[in-house]
């Protein structure tokens, strides 16, 4: 049975739209008061592990807000989980890895295998999921790439600098390496997984690419982007998200992906003519900016889609929508992009 609102698809594949998409990163979470009320009965990871709450939280947008597509409730740190390594999640104080990768043995300890088997709860939520939407919108599953999720390995939480992650790759490449092979390997299994539970397209967040030098960039994160995008864009389409990285736009564009994410520090202009127009383009709305007055957000939303143009572009954030945002603000950055074609520009 085919999508009643499948404009997502299309703006991915290049084919023309009569408006583009929207969806927000983030969506479902923490901006949202029913989610708060999940939140306040049931911890992290059991909110992410029981098919019927990620379910349930998935939807929310869809039906609060009216987004173009459905993502996945889970989070990237599942991941690290499947290979063994222990993750905390502290409300207001983000993931804590107790024990971190150091040395080859750490390495060598990590499971690569039955990845299908230890996430059986993603692909749960995501059956579960698509059977709930009943075909109304898209459902995107995701994972995070693989130097993102290197950075927490080593790292053992969020930082702003990710000095000892970025010092276990410099002073030993070959151990970074081999832990970027096994996380994309991972996460190659991950995605198929996914697509054959329901997901109709996937997004790699590469959140702290932009930590990066360009040449470390093409070196550490470059690569396992590319071998992800290759071997998954043959199940779905591919959307490439690593923020920061404005500079491996032209590279990533001739890529196997779809789409590419982008950040608001560049303009829709200069990230056109870095990719030559060759590939659907999403983003790239500062998050902050939805706590303008909401005549201020339809106006900002409507000289951004200017920027992109209608075609081969996804309207989102350049960025995960920020807790505080009023969900009235969230819905008309949503409906500024639904009313974009009614609107004269004065």
């Amino acid at each position: 049975m085919s999508l009643k609102n499948d404009l997502l698809l299309r703006a991915l594949k290049g084919e023309n739209v009569e408006r583009p998409p929207v969806w927000m990163m983030r969506q479902a979470g923490r901006y949202l008061p029913d989610y708060i009320k999940l939140r306040e009965k049931y911890d992290f990871f059991t909110r992410v592990e029981t098919p019927e709450l990620a379910c349930e939280i998935t939807l929310q947008p869809v039906d609060q807000v009216g987004v173009d597509a459905a993502i996945i409730f889970s989070d990237i740190l599942v991941i690290p989980q499947a290979m063994g390594m222990k993750v905390l999640m502290e409300e207001g104080k983000g993931p804590l890895l107790p024990t971190t990768v150091k040395t080859q043995q750490d390495i060598d300890n990590l499971f690569t295998d039955d990845v299908e088997n230890r996430l059986g709860y993603v692909m749960n939520a995501l059956s579960l999921t698509k059977k709930e939407l009943n075909n109304r919108v898209p459902l995107i599953g995701f994972a995070g790439a693989p130097w993102t999720l290197l950075c927490y390995m080593v790292e053992g939480k969020g930082s702003k600098t990710f000095d000892k992650a970025k010092q276990f790759c410099f002073t030993q490449p070959e151990l970074a390496h081999q832990l970027l092979q096994k996380i994309t390997d991972v996460t190659i299994q991950y995605l198929k997984a996914q697509v054959k539970a329901g997901a109709d397209t996937v997004q790699v967040f590469d959140s702290w690419s932009g930590m990066l030098s360009p040449a470390d960039f093409k070196t550490f994160a470059q690569p396992y982007l590319l071998q992800i995008a290759d071997a998954v864009s043959t199940d779905a389409p591919v959307i490439l998200f690593p923020k920061g990285s404005w500079y491996a736009l032209p590279e990533l564009s001739k890529s196997s992906a779809s789409g590419l994410g982008i950040d608001w520090s560049l303009t829709p202009k200069m990230a056109r003519e870095m990719t030559d127009n060759s590939i659907t383009l999403q983003g790239n709305f500062d998050p902050s900016k939805l706590l303008s007055p909401i005549p201020e957000i339809k106006k900002e939303v409507h000289k951004m889609i200017d920027g992109f143009g209608t075609q081969r572009y996804i309207a989102n954030l350049g960025h995960g929508i920020l807790p505080n945002v009023p969900v009235d603000h969230a819905k008309a950055f949503v409906d500024a992009v639904k009313e974009y074609n009614n609107v004269t520009v004065a």
